[in-house]
């Protein structure tokens, strides 16, 4: 029997890494962060650097160290460029979470992904776990977490299709601010129901 998969997203601002967190100091759950492993992956993987090369040019790394700001105004520009970088980048990153879970010695692992539907990254999870926040406090977070602007974190939350990931989800989390006791119960229950 193969390893059951716990895929968490939700909207930017959310708290999706704090319950991760929670699920992986707290309940001893391995958790596989997208974002961060797709970073390392595009920092370390010679082949992902040569296709992104040959796709933006060799200016897309200096000395070896990809130019963030020159993949962003990229990716950015256009639907057409994202789609390209993510044909690179998601499916090693797919590839990159087989393995990092093949090592796993746990029966329950987390995969987080702000685009876990859009990626394709779901095909990989059993149950999803939606984390959700009113908009507000998310709008708050997010500029007290990155420096940005209100109409920045607006223009970010709208490219997401919040509500239709919502309705997919297996399971959600509303990370109000709620103490820690009261995530780590919610979690232990969802814990519960699928294992």
């Amino acid at each position: 029997m193969g390893k059951l998969v716990l895929g968490i997203t939700g909207g930017i601002g959310s708290g999706k890494s704090y319950i991760s967190s929670l699920l992986r100091e707290q309940l001893s759950v391995p958790v596989y962060d997208c974002d961060t492993e797709a970073k390392r992956l595009m920092a370390e993987d010679k082949s992902i650097q040569q296709q992104l090369m040959n796709l933006v040019g060799a200016h897309v790394y200096k000395a070896g160290k990809l130019q963030k700001d020159v993949l962003a105004d990229y990716l950015f520009a256009n639907q057409q460029n994202a789609s390209q970088v993510n044909a690179i980048v998601h499916p090693a990153v797919k590839d990159d979470f087989r393995r990092w879970t093949a090592l796993q010695k746990a029966d329950l692992v987390a995969i987080e992904s702000a685009i876990l539907y859009e990626s394709g990254f779901v095909s990989l999870a059993d149950k999803v776990l939606y984390v959700d926040a009113s908009k507000e406090l998310r709008i708050q977070r997010v500029m007290q977490r990155d420096g940005s602007t209100r109409q920045q974190v607006e223009a970010r939350m709208n490219m997401q299709k919040a509500e239709e990931q919502r309705q997919k989800a297996d399971f959600i989390i509303e990370n109000e601010g709620a103490q820690q006791e009261t995530l780590l119960a919610a979690l232990k229950n969802i814990l519960k129901i699928i294992n």
